[in-house]
């Protein structure tokens, strides 16, 4: 488990908007790990380089925050997660939001968890 930044902004509804936020970023050679896109236009991203993308996001004019949130490799297996969010729970921090990525070769997969106090969670479960 890691605490790594995750960055968060609003597209329009229209077609092509998440296309060019993907082509900026590919563009600039930051990769991906794990993203959301809610209906609302509400973008969540984890990348490999979250000072790069953010830059390159704002220099395209859209609004970035940032948050923390834990990242997981965890087996892709039915109930692979189970064990962490258990060990979240354990240590009384509530799980505000989650989503997760596709499979590697390896057959892991990562999980984003928005908790709302990340480093108490990584802290209390030791990993």
């Amino acid at each position: 488990m890691a605490i790594r930044p995750e960055l968060n902004l609003r597209l329009p509804n229209s077609p092509g908007a998440l296309a060019e936020v993907c082509r900026v970023l590919a563009d600039e050679r930051v990769n991906l790990v794990a993203m959301a896109l809610e209906a609302s236009g509400q973008l969540r991203l984890v990348v490999d380089n979250h000072v790069r993308a953010a830059a390159v996001l704002r220099a395209a004019h859209h609004q970035i925050t940032e948050r923390a949130v834990l990242v997981v490799a965890v087996s892709h297996v039915p109930g692979g997660v189970a064990p962490v969010l258990e060990m979240v729970a354990g240590a009384g921090v509530n799980v505000e939001y989650a989503y997760g990525s596709a499979t590697d070769a390896a057959g892991s997969t990562t999980i984003v968890l928005a908790a709302e106090d990340a480093l108490r969670a990584a802290a209390r479960t030791g990993l």
